[in-house]
């Protein structure tokens, strides 16, 4: 089991999770540190040096997936009902079902209501980001 699935199943305590992140980022600068000579090994491990937090912030936050799979879950419905449909039929109508299906799917997450959030934003006068939408959830 590795180390974050022991972490989150228990089996590992907040102090040997430390000292397994702390091996981890070790091993790694050890690499970052001595990418070879390959330019291209070079400039991901330059990119990684700088990026190393971002891209490991799930061994620092529990909160935060290892992975992305939520996020390509969200996704699937929104990719299901393009393929049923047949697709788009331009790129307006592309950005415009990629437009509502973001809304709708934040909405969702925040536990608004989806219909008072679509009339809201038909009623406006002039194009305009909704404030419940932008605002961070309570």
């Amino acid at each position: 089991m590795r180390g974050h699935d022991r972490r989150n199943a228990g089996d590992i305590s907040a102090h040997g999770a430390t000292i397994a992140r702390g091996h981890l980022f070790n091993r790694l600068a050890d690499r970052i540190m001595a990418p070879g000579s390959l330019p291209t090994m070079q400039r991901f491990a330059a990119h990684l040096a700088i990026e190393l937090p971002a891209v490991f912030g799930f061994l620092f936050d529990p909160s935060v997936d290892a992975t992305n799979w939520r996020a390509e879950q969200s996704l699937r419905p929104a990719v299901v009902n393009r393929k049923v449909s047949g697709g788009n039929r331009s790129r307006r109508g592309a950005d415009t079902r990629q437009i509502l299906a973001s809304v709708v799917h934040t909405a969702r997450l925040r536990g608004l209501d989806i219909r008072a959030v679509l009339v809201d934003l038909l009623r406006t006068p002039q194009p305009t980001l909704s404030a419940t939408l932008i605002s961070p959830p309570q």
